[in-house]
């Protein structure tokens, strides 16, 4: 059985999303293009791409996405974008070769311990040193999609993180304190974290 958020009509969903007109009117995606700069992520592996949302705002990133409908759309906007089996195949799948590893709205779509197989698939392609960017969303947004099957709050990003044997850097809630996220559908958790220096 598929996985909804694999399916076409979720990558339409997406489209429909994007370009809802009060969405584009107020540029409401601008701080968080303004958060994903600031962490400073080099070339980065972006894991559950979808659409290409934050791969529009990451110069020379790389996504990889199940859903086969989503990465079109992303190459369409020239985009670098594969399914799992392309990117294996493709020269983009290097080791060593990332400065940071991108996971934004991801994990509550697939549970814990698929998040954590997930990145330790990708984990040797990343520099020494690089960088784990695990954003999740909080409870009203994590409410909004019926696709999401577990919330990852910081507790659980931290069991992530453990279970991969990263270094934690930093967390926060953003855009706003993490008491919003129970009414405000769009606060993240964003979790940051680094791979050990020695391989």
């Amino acid at each position: 059985m598929i996985n909804p958020s694999q399916s076409k009509e979720y990558a339409d969903r997406l489209v429909r999303l994007q370009q809802s007109s009060w969405k584009r009117i107020l540029n409401v995606q601008a701080p968080y293009r303004w958060n994903l700069r600031r962490l400073n992520m080099g070339k980065v592996l972006d894991i559950g791409c979808g659409i290409g949302r934050n791969l529009i705002n990451l110069a020379g990133g790389v996504g990889i996405d199940p859903n086969t409908s989503a990465v079109e759309i992303a190459c369409a906007h020239g985009l670098t974008a594969y399914t799992p089996e392309a990117f294996d195949a493709s020269p983009d799948s290097r080791q060593d070769s990332y400065d940071s590893i991108l996971l934004a709205h991801v994990a509550e779509h697939i549970g814990l311990q698929a998040t954590i197989l997930l990145i330790k698939r990708y984990l040797n392609l990343l520099k020494p040193n690089g960088q784990v960017v695990i954003i999740t969303p909080q409870e009203a947004g994590y409410q909004s999609d019926a696709t999401h099957i577990e919330f990852v709050d910081f507790d659980k990003l931290r069991e992530i993180n453990t279970a991969l044997g990263l270094v934690e850097s930093r967390s926060y809630s953003f855009p706003f304190p993490r008491i919003l996220g129970r009414v405000f559908r769009y606060n993240e958790f964003v979790f940051v974290s680094r791979k050990s220096s020695y391989k």
